[in-house]
């Protein structure tokens, strides 16, 4: 089978792109915008409308495969590749990749998700964006499932000698800033992990010496207890701070222990997970204080872990995460690796070396982009998976949660093809 055409169309995401910068130096909500100044390259304002491309791949049978180019929210932050417009990246697919995917065979995903993970842009002379990357190879995968008549999951499975789960993977939620009554949602519905939190200011969202996180995690802890979906509910509480403790703490790593300790007190018995505690500028820099804070609140035994993602952007940041063991769990930030090939990798490489796997992402994806995830973890294991694309809690649990219950059903009645 091999492709026949390869047809372009812009989009929208699940949620925006936001100048992270901005936010933490103050830029003042408005409602669903925010007021200020954008500073962050390629940004107009402080908040703009999430763009995609999606890349539709017509086969030799005429059947359709899909997968959709999309970036984080905090593009162009922490090492990350810039501003993804459509408009701006479109004609680089038509006019530079297009012609390379069509009429290949399509026998097998690694070595042409691979080739076009590589491919140079002649004009840069670099890789292309990553969220060109993402979405083409996401759309090789779907194409060489069809072509094969197997699930993607399958696809991964057989070409990385894995195999596919037969259970669900834990699910983990974002509430955005409506953090009270979608918590409420993400307890009715018995979400796994919860609830992310989006704790990236000090002043409205951490407290100057942490005291507004801290109520937030009593009140958490009391609203499981008291609307429980079953008796022995106990969901993990993971907290994204953005990097705010710098901010709270002085970079100061002992308060910033000590810190977490408490929160890991209130908490008790939930376990507690706390995503980017510091940002530090610089991949050097963040791995050194995520080795020292994992260290320092491994020896207190205080069973609370850290979660890395600023700077850990790239298959080869992973890995250099990864062997520093600079955190207890890595995200796994798919639109920030390019080819969906380095996410297969970069999950698999963290298992082998026992560190915590986080197949996570970015509420700025999309519908296609979080399934297409879902198949990549059913086929690797990670230790959970986002719930995405957007901040409303009920449309990414959904999607993420029905597509691997497709799976699940499907190997069952049709039988284990991988």
């Amino acid at each position: 089978m091999k492709i026949k055409q390869v047809i372009c169309a812009q989009g929208k995401t699940g949620f925006f792109f936001d100048d992270q910068v901005a936010i933490r130096e103050n830029a003042i909500p408005d409602g669903a915008c925010y007021l200020g100044e954008a500073v962050t390259d390629g940004f107009t304002a402080v908040r703009q409308a999430g763009e995609a491309i999606s890349v539709l791949l017509v086969l030799e049978d005429g059947q359709l495969a899909h997968g959709d180019c999309a970036a984080v929210q905090y593009s162009g932050a922490a090492g990350r590749d810039p501003l993804f417009l459509a408009k701006d990246y479109l004609p680089q697919i038509e006019q530079y990749i297009a012609p390379r995917l069509v009429g290949r065979d399509l026998a097998e995903f690694r070595p042409l998700a691979r080739e076009i993970d590589t491919l140079l842009d002649p004009q840069t002379d670099k890789p292309f964006h990553t969220a060109i990357r993402y979405g083409v190879t996401g759309a090789i995968l779907d194409a060489v499932a069809k072509a094969q008549k197997r699930l993607m999951a399958q696809v991964i499975a057989a070409e990385y000698g894995t195999v596919v789960s037969e259970r669900e993977l834990p699910i983990f939620t974002q509430s955005g800033d409506a953090r009270h009554e979608n918590a409420d949602k993400m307890i009715l519905k018995g979400a796994a992990v919860l609830p992310h939190g989006l704790i990236n200011n000090v002043k409205t969202k951490l407290g100057p010496q942490g005291e507004i996180l801290a109520e937030y995690v009593k009140w958490l802890k009391e609203r499981i207890e008291s609307h429980k979906p079953y008796p022995d509910y106990q969901p993990v509480l993971h907290l994204d701070l953005y990097g705010t403790l710098d901010g709270a703490f002085g970079s100061d790593n002992q308060k910033i222990v000590t810190y977490l300790e408490c929160l890991g007190q209130i908490a008790h018995p939930l376990k507690l997970r706390i995503e980017g505690p510091v940002d530090r500028g610089s991949r050097d820099e963040q791995v050194r204080a995520l080795c020292e804070l994992t260290e320092l609140l491994d020896r207190g035994g205080s069973g609370v872990e850290l979660v890395a993602d600023e700077w850990c952007n790239t298959l080869e940041d992973i890995k250099y995460f990864a062997q520093r063991r600079a955190g207890h769990m890595l995200q796994i930030k798919t639109p920030d690796l390019g080819g969906i090939n380095n996410t297969i990798e970069a999950v698999l490489y963290c298992k082998q070396l026992d560190i915590g796997t986080y197949l996570g992402g970015t509420c700025n994806e999309t519908e296609r982009s979080s399934q297409i995830c879902v198949h990549i973890a059913m086929a690797t294991g990670p230790d959970q998976i986002l719930a995405k694309p957007g901040m409303g809690m009920d449309e990414g649990f959904m999607i993420v949660k029905n597509e691997m219950q497709r799976i699940l059903a499907l190997e069952k009645a049709l039988g284990r093809m991988s």
